[in-house]
């Protein structure tokens, strides 16, 4: 007699599927490694932190946090953080934007879209102001402007130069108005700086758009820019949708701008500290420690 089991096919332990949910599968952490969006290929967080976030294989520039650009920038110990304790409020009521702040914070680790503060740059005594893309896209709010003008203030005021990285999706819709008087308040100071006659230098990093790019963004008096960094007011579809022409191509890239004369130098992320360093040395005297050593007093 014929067994019923002669035509099933026997069981393997890979497809026992509930035995694989009780003992569970093995996985790999996001925290460990991360998917490079232009090559494909799998990389370590630490390899790309040691890096400055840029792809072994195909050279890709991953976003930085404001953390890590200023780690990257600042003498190791010297950067010291201004107005760390400001941070947004629903100033409109809009819906829904005080649980948008507390996700950013926790996204980003920090209370507010830039990070402002004084540090040295290979001994050259500087401020710095860095946005951060993980706090609501770097977006320019109340308190984004008034750290960013109490900063220029700050460098008028003990005749310092300004360096800033700019990221940003453009204004805060969430405060309305509020938002966009940042633009002529940051202007304004930014100006006063200049009047004192100051250094003012911007970096362009992907994104910098919208009211960041039509203030501060770029009135530096010297503009370099991160490779393939996208900059400029409106974003190309909108431009496209609106004059219904195909743009060229790279249009708002940091490369095409460079061509059409909009930025000074497209400077590679591992080479910021050291062109930057150049164009202190240009400007402004080194710390008094520093002086000492080197003899040059």
């Amino acid at each position: 007699m014929l067994s019923k089991k002669l035509f099933q096919r026997p069981k393997n332990d890979l497809e026992n599927y509930e035995r694989a949910v009780k003992e569970g599968c093995p996985s790999v952490p996001d925290e460990l490694c991360m998917s490079c969006p232009k090559c494909k290929n799998i990389l370590f967080v630490s390899q790309l932190s040691e890096a400055y976030g840029i792809c072994p294989k195909c050279g890709h520039l991953f976003r930085m946090n404001a953390r890590q650009r200023i780690s990257m920038i600042a003498d190791e110990d010297s950067f010291v953080e201004h107005d760390a304790q400001l941070r947004s409020i629903n100033l409109l009521d809009f819906p829904g934007y005080e649980n948008k702040l507390k996700h950013a914070a926790l996204d980003s680790g920090e209370k507010e879209g830039v990070v402002c503060g004084e540090c040295t740059i290979s001994s050259y005594r500087t401020c710095l102001f860095v946005m951060e893309p993980n706090f609501m896209m770097g977006s320019m709010g109340a308190v984004v402007g008034e750290k960013i003008t109490r900063l220029f203030e700050y460098a008028a005021r003990y005749d310092l130069p300004v360096i800033g990285y700019t990221v940003s999706g453009g204004a805060r819709m969430q405060e309305g108005i509020m938002s966009l008087m940042q633009m002529a308040k940051t202007s304004g100071a930014v100006k006063r700086h200049s009047d004192a006659g100051n250094l003012y230098i911007t970096v362009l990093t992907d994104p910098t758009t919208g009211g960041v790019s039509a203030s501060f963004a770029m009135q530096g008096d010297i503009i370099l820019a991160e490779p393939k960094a996208l900059i400029g007011f409106a974003g190309p579809r909108v431009i496209e949708q609106t004059i219904r022409q195909k743009l060229p191509e790279g249009f708002q890239r940091a490369e095409f701008l460079l061509e059409k004369g909009f930025v000074d130098a497209v400077v590679e992320r591992q080479e910021q500290k050291e062109y930057l360093a150049q164009l202190l040395a240009l400007h402004c005297k080194k710390t008094a420690g520093e002086e000492k050593q080197d003899g040059s007093l």
